[in-house]
């Protein structure tokens, strides 16, 4: 080999993907057979981080993105009336202002969930503590009124994104260290559990629904820690699934009935917790 081909030949050995760090190969990382590792690395990633910040147990909270704080649902439901004042015959406009009431009547839950989420780290996060922390899935809607009541009593909380087809922002309430962002579901539905000491779910769509009965199905099966499940919102849960139904038709016991309760205030399903575990 020439000089020349010997140089050639060096510059092409540090160009190429096998001689990079493997930690600093993120087309490696990235691979299809290098998924365990990114599987391992999702989950001990937030691990190692709620342990540096000394999380001990949190309280979950779901509900719907799309239930923001009143002002903003008014301002929606102003502009699709406006939009149907142009075209008062278009279904499509009918229906979309339909919507927008139905989500105007639904913003109590907004506040409810930012009054729930105040009073429990209020409440027990005091002289440096870190338990029933706060956390949610990080997005708009009811989560970020979860973080929000708890950010402003001055408390930590938590929020764990999702890489979704379209962008996913952050809420500004969630503590800035304590912010994650997933890719794999499984990871981030892990996360929510581990820790948790209750779960409170508020009226929400599929991913709500996923979330919940993740979790009945994991208490129905003794697959994870005793918690109270708590519904805000009765008539809702009640017109989207009929659990009575279930127990009446046999493929759920009646006594899967319990391992969940409907709540109507902050104060209501706090006391529930505090019962529950017996503070």
């Amino acid at each position: 080999m020439s000089d020349k081909q010997a140089a050639e030949n060096l510059r092409k050995i540090l160009r190429s993907p096998s001689y990079r760090v493997a930690y600093k190969d993120v087309d490696f990382l990235a691979s299809r057979r290098l998924r365990p590792m990114r599987m391992q690395l999702e989950l001990l990633k937030a691990e190692l981080a709620l342990q540096d910040h000394d999380v001990r147990s949190t309280i979950v909270v779901f509900g719907s993105t799309r239930i923001v704080d009143p002002a903003t649902a008014q301002e929606k439901l102003e502009r699709a009336q406006a939009q149907l004042a142009d075209t008062p015959s278009d279904p499509r406009r009918q229906r979309a202002v339909a919507r927008a009431e139905r989500v105007v009547a639904k913003c109590r839950y907004y506040e409810v969930a930012r009054q729930f989420a105040a009073l429990v780290s209020k409440s027990c996060q005091g002289q440096g503590d870190c338990d029933y922390v706060v956390i949610t899935g990080g997005g708009p809607g009811i989560m970020e009124a979860a973080n929000r009541g708890a950010y402003e009593v001055g408390a930590k909380s938590v929020g764990l994104n999702v890489r979704l087809p379209h962008e996913q922002q952050p809420n500004p309430y969630i503590t800035p260290e304590l912010c994650f962002q997933f890719h794999y579901f499984a990871m981030r539905k892990f996360h929510f559990i581990l820790r948790a000491k209750a779960l409170v779910v508020f009226p929400g769509g599929f991913g709500t629904l996923d979330e919940l009965f993740d979790a009945l199905t994991l208490r129905q099966t003794g697959r994870m820690q005793d918690i109270p499940i708590i519904i805000f919102g009765r008539e809702y849960w009640r017109n989207v699934v009929d659990f009575q139904y279930l127990a009446d038709e046999g493929t759920i016991d009646d006594e899967d009935l319990d391992l969940f309760r409907y709540a109507d205030t902050a104060d209501e399903a706090w006391e529930m917790i505090r019962q529950f575990h017996h503070h």
